[in-house]
């Protein structure tokens, strides 16, 4: 491998798991917030969070494997994607029967302190997400995903603030579950559009 491949290799290895340690510490953050104020738009998100986490992890793990390897993983890495909408339409579920809205206050600040994660995460992924394909992608979609999630949710805060229910907390979460699916339908493509190019080869 030339000695500029293995500089590209350290600097996504070190990129990615930056991304990974950034993610899992918010993810702590985002969870005990929204278990305090019972809010499904943060439990949705601090579960990306996790998700994301394990998916840079995952490729920091897979950068030297061959390039079919690679695009399976990408295939797994899609089906990843769909844990947080899973999650959500439980507690979903569950909180049907205690429809109380969040603390728009606590709901806010915290979807601003994941926006500024997400969007720090999302350029340092920028510079690097066409080096591994379907890998890469993934976790630069998450990133871009949740950062425009973060947004919807400080949103829901505020309307929550002059209009007291639970309804845009609900439909921010229904959202950032949207999001995560058409996520795992691009990393598929992608994946699977790998696979294809090297068994042709």
């Amino acid at each position: 491998m030339a000695s500029e491949d293995l500089e590209r290799h350290a600097a996504l290895r070190i990129t990615v798991i930056g991304v990974a340690l950034a993610n899992l510490g918010y993810f702590a953050v985002e969870f005990a917030v929204a278990r305090h104020i019972g809010s499904l738009s943060l439990f949705a998100d601090s579960v990306d969070f996790l998700e994301d986490a394990s998916v840079n992890l995952l490729i920091a793990l897979a950068l030297g494997w061959p390039a079919r390897w690679r695009a399976r993983l990408g295939m797994g890495m899609a089906a990843i994607l769909l844990a947080p909408a899973a999650a959500f339409l439980w507690t979903a579920w569950q909180k049907i029967h205690n429809f109380t809205p969040p603390q728009p206050w606590l709901l806010s600040t915290t979807g601003l302190g994941a926006l500024a994660v997400n969007v720090t995460c999302a350029v340092l992924l920028a510079r690097v997400r066409h080096h591994r394909g379907s890998l890469t992608k993934a976790a630069y979609l998450s990133a871009r995903n949740d950062a425009i999630a973060n947004i919807a949710i400080m949103g829901a805060g505020a309307l929550t603030l002059v209009w007291r229910t639970a309804w845009p907390d609900l439909v921010v979460g229904l959202a950032i579950a949207w999001m995560n699916l058409d996520a795992a339908r691009e990393i598929w493509a992608a994946a699977r559009g790998e696979h294809g190019d090297d068994a042709q080869v």
